[in-house]
Order: structure tokens, then sequence, then C-alpha cells
């Protein structure tokens, strides 16, 4: 007798926990967290450059972003610049700020043959000489990039192969760059490895992110917008981040031939309170929100006690420190969709602006990511509805 079938049962926590633990044998990004940092932080002890200029998109920049953007506070003296659009207004209107006589630029590319990261590649060194004191390589061993960079005697460091773009943040893509600028290293794996290390002996982490993935996946199709309201303009970059490693994880067709529907949105906070709530507050309940705050900003700041004529009436806001302000605003807003009781969501407090909370909260979404993929059983690591678009330009450009 045979059998077959068009449909999957949500499978039990046990049985997906198994399937992630087989995962690590060739999943690579699961065991980033446990990786020697020595040779990255002794080449950035060297870095004499002040500006740093990345070149690469997508997962090879949005990590690196995120984090930067978190912890700039922390960053030495040295300025962070990203290329990565081929926007030729942006493109210029960047290396404009650059001094490219004094700069060190990052190419990052897994590959080695993004179109984006090599006409870049292309334009600056139309614009100054690329050679090994003022270029490094972030790409596989064996990539066309890998050829530039021993042709040109330049420093590498490899992405390995089976860590994915969009989970690369932890390997020398994000680290190299986060290592120059003064940041710690270390304690951002030390971060990872907390969640790891919980997730994987089942505790605190596993219960949360198993709890959260499992109800995503059996209300997905009533709640298939998943909205992250961020409480800071520092997690601009996580939210951008955060989309990446959604939209183009989990928008698949699983095995079963179903296309499979999570959309992410990142708004933040107290911007979108003016905007994107309404559309929470009163739109079709297809949404789940998840609120990241910040517990302590550890920052001063604080509104005047003065009076402004014709607006005495707010003068109750005097004195208040605009860190106890931001979350009274989220708090506030929690509590009326809470009041609805018909919007499921959920709170994650950052208890402090440093490597090791950002790397936590990553890397958590990591895991989270990989559980749902392997919940509605697709590949999570591969984007091949992203491929058609480039064979296309290959095409389109070949024949021009």
């Amino acid at each position: 007798m045979q059998y077959k079938k068009n449909f999957y049962q949500i499978k039990s926590n046990d049985e997906i926990f198994e399937r992630i633990i087989k995962e690590k044998e060739t999943i690579g990004y699961y065991n980033l967290p446990f990786s020697d940092t020595t040779e990255i932080k002794e080449y950035a002890k060297t870095v004499k450059q002040k500006d740093i200029v990345v070149i690469g998109i997508g997962g090879n920049s949005l990590g690196t972003f995120a984090i930067h953007d978190f912890l700039m506070h922390k960053e030495n003296s040295k300025k962070l610049h990203f290329l990565e659009s081929t926007d030729p207004i942006d493109i210029q209107r960047r290396v404009k700020k650059i001094d490219l006589d004094h700069a060190l630029f990052i190419i990052i590319s897994k590959s080695g043959t993004t179109i984006e990261t090599i006409s870049i590649l292309k334009y600056i060194s139309s614009l100054v000489t690329l050679d090994s004191q003022n270029t490094v390589c972030v790409t596989e061993n064996d990539s066309k990039l890998n050829a530039y960079a021993q042709a040109n005697s330049m420093k590498t460091f490899e992405i390995p192969k089976d860590v994915g773009g969009r989970f690369s943040v932890f390997s020398p893509v994000g680290l190299l760059p986060l290592a120059i600028l003064g940041l710690d290293i270390d304690k951002l794996l030390n971060g990872c490895k907390l969640v790891h290390d919980s997730f994987f002996a089942q505790g605190e982490h596993y219960s949360n992110i198993m709890e959260k993935a499992r109800f995503i996946v059996e209300n997905k199709n009533r709640y298939n917008i998943n909205v992250v309201f961020s409480y800071s303009s520092l997690l601009e970059g996580f939210n951008k981040w955060y989309v990446q490693l959604w939209g183009e994880s989990l928008g698949k067709i699983n095995k079963n031939g179903t296309k499979q529907s999570f959309t992410p949105i990142g708004i933040t906070g107290p911007v979108d309170q003016h905007s994107f709530l309404q559309l929470i507050m009163e739109g079709k309940r297809d949404k789940t929100v998840t609120f990241v705050k910040i517990a302590d900003f550890k920052d001063e700041l604080t509104i005047p006690d003065i009076t402004i004529p014709a607006l005495e009436e707010l003068d109750y806001v005097n004195n208040i420190k605009f860190k106890d302000l931001i979350n009274m605003q989220a708090d506030s807003t929690i509590e009326a969709i809470h009041n609805l009781k018909d919007i499921p969501y959920d709170v994650i407090t950052i208890q402090h602006q440093d490597e090791e909370n950002i790397a936590k909260l990553m890397f958590t979404y990591e895991l989270i990511t990989s559980i749902v993929g392997s919940f509605v059983q697709i590949n999570t690591y591969d984007q091949p509805g992203v491929e058609a678009g480039k064979i296309i330009l290959k095409k389109k450009l070949a024949s021009k």
C-alpha cells in the first residue's frame, strides 16, 4: 500500500527541537558564538585610517549597521560608511563624505560576484588605487573576490560556506568592521552564546522562543503580518535587519507546494505612534506586534522646567527625563493594545545599551526564524525567489 499527502501537520516542540539540533551539523550560524576572534582583533589594532568603508549589500551590511546604529555611543573616533546601493545619487553623496586617500575599504561578498558590490568596487577603483594597504576582502575562500584579493596581496577574512548572508553578522562580515570601530566583539559573541546555551539546554530562552514561534505558525493564516515596534531610533537598523531576515528566510514555498506568508514590518516609536499605530489599533486584525524597549538609556537629558507662553497647560512634562518619557509612551501604547484584547503582542525589554544585549536580541531572532521555518517545512536558508531576477538582470546586461 502507498500513501501520499499534500498537507503537513504542525510538529511537536520536541520534534522541531531535534530538527534544529540536526541543523547545527550543516548550518553554520549556530556555531558562530564560539568563533576565535584573535585574528580579527589583531588586525583591527593595525588600522590607522579614520574612514572605514563597507562595500556590501543585504546581509553583508544590514547586520553590521544594526549593531553600529545601536552602539554608536561606544565607538572610537573612526567613521563608518556603507556603500551598498547602485543609486547613482546615493553613491556620490556618500563618497563625498569619505576621505578616499585615507580610507580603509572592506569589500564583502560571500560569492564574490554580487553585482551591486562589484559595480561599486569598480567605481571606487576608478577614484583611488586599491591595494594591500587600504583594502581588505571578506568572502568565501574559493570565490572570485578572494582570487582578486590574493592577486593584489590584500588581507582576507573568510565567510564560512555554511553561513548564509543574512545570518552572517556574527562572522567576520560584522565582527571585522565593528572591531575596527572599537566595539567589544567578544561581548557580542558572549551575548549570542548566552542565548544559544539557554536554548539548547532547554532553559528560559527555549521556552520563550519556542512559544513565540509556535504561536506565529499556528496562527499564520489569521495573523500573517508580524510587526516589530521598536521604541528607540537606535533600533531602526535592527528593524531593517529583521525585515530582511524574516522576509527572505520565510517567504517560501514549502515541501507540499504551499506558499507561506510571513510579512515583516519594522516601525519605530514614538514616531510611528503618529502613523502606523492607527492601522494596528483600528485596522484589520491580521497582525502580531512585538514591542522592543530599552530599560535604561543611560542618558539624563531632561525636559527643562520652563513655561512657554500659550502652552502652559503642557507644563506637566517639565523635569521629566526623556528616557522616562519614551518608555511611558511605549507602556501607554502597550496598555492601549492590551485593552483591545484582540491583538496578539509581546514585549522584549533590552536591559542595557551594550554589545551583549543587542547580540542577544539578534541571535534570538535568528533562532526564531529557523524554528518557524522548520515548523512550516521550508528551506529557511535559500532565496530562490531572488535568483530569478538576478538571472534576468545578467541576461539584460550581457545583451546591452
